[in-house]
């Protein structure tokens, strides 16, 4: 699977000056968002807290669950997901197999791999856990609502007929 590309596109140096200047009502948009958005990493760190996991263990559960197209997924794609380094991702995966949430194979297709996929108390703790984040996160998208579309810039005001700019 390839690499994930940043969200945000090349912007050129007359893009860039232009973003630079946001107005009152764009910088309050963001703050707006970051607020909610940190009101639902808040309300993600008492879940997990109160089912005795991480934040971290959650989302490497919650990846493995929903890694497109099969219900297992080897180290590196963790670590591109989670956007950790490999061994930090390793250190995780023994820590959740400590706690019976997941367990390693080595994969069939190259050895070189291994898949980590959830055991049967890792499935119902991810299936818990997305439940109720879901129903927060559609809180969450529901108040957001526009908060990230810019602003339109108004068009830039044309001299009266006939005359010079």
């Amino acid at each position: 699977m390839p690499k994930s590309e940043s969200i945000a596109k090349p912007v050129n140096r007359r893009q860039r000056a232009a973003k630079r200047s946001l107005s009152k009502t764009d910088v309050e948009a963001l703050a707006a968002f970051r607020y909610q958005l940190r009101l639902f990493l808040r309300f993600s760190e008492d879940v997990c807290q109160h089912h005795a996991i991480t934040p971290l263990q959650y989302q490497m559960l919650l990846q493995i669950k929903g890694f497109p197209d099969r219900e297992w997924a080897t180290v590196s794609e963790l670590a591109e997901r989670l956007q950790a380094k490999h061994h930090g991702v390793v250190a995780l995966i023994s820590r959740c197999e400590s706690l019976g949430l997941v367990r390693r194979k080595t994969s069939t297709a190259d050895l070189r791999q291994v898949e980590v996929h959830l055991t049967a108390q890792g499935q119902r703790v991810v299936n818990r856990l997305a439940l109720q984040h879901r129903d927060e996160l559609q809180t969450f998208v529901d108040y957001c609502g526009n908060a990230l579309r810019p602003t339109p810039t108004p068009a830039p005001s044309s001299p009266p007929c006939g005359e010079q700019p």
